[in-house]
């Protein structure tokens, strides 16, 4: 939808994980879409030199979100919110639901 605007199809996905999910890595939004790892980890560079993303080391995971000192933060992510709107609900199902764990057996509620 905005891949034209990005240049890139990656970077369409990356944004609205990040919209969606607060926060990711690279890996699992390979694994999610099941594409290349290297595909992710190129754009999230790119964006994080652009300042538009930024990184956190939890443990050995590297994790991504939106830079908070963006100027342009706000308008990015209602342009993106927007573009969202238009996404078929099974494929926000599928790709950018919210992950939960299951409940652990026996764990009292």
């Amino acid at each position: 939808m905005l891949e034209g605007l990005w240049g890139n199809p990656v970077i369409e996905k990356i944004f609205f994980t990040l919209l969606t999910r607060g926060e990711d890595y690279a890996l699992g939004m390979a694994r999610n879409f099941g594409e290349p790892v290297n595909r992710f980890q190129q754009q999230l560079k790119r964006l994080e030199d652009n300042g538009i993303v930024v990184s956190r080391l939890m443990g050995n995971v590297r994790l991504y979100t939106f830079n908070p000192r963006y100027p342009f933060l706000k308008e990015l992510k209602a342009l993106i919110s927007k573009a969202y709107e238009f996404i078929p609900d099974d494929e926000k199902a599928q790709y950018y639901k919210r992950r939960t764990r299951p409940r652990r057996a026996g764990k009292p509620s």
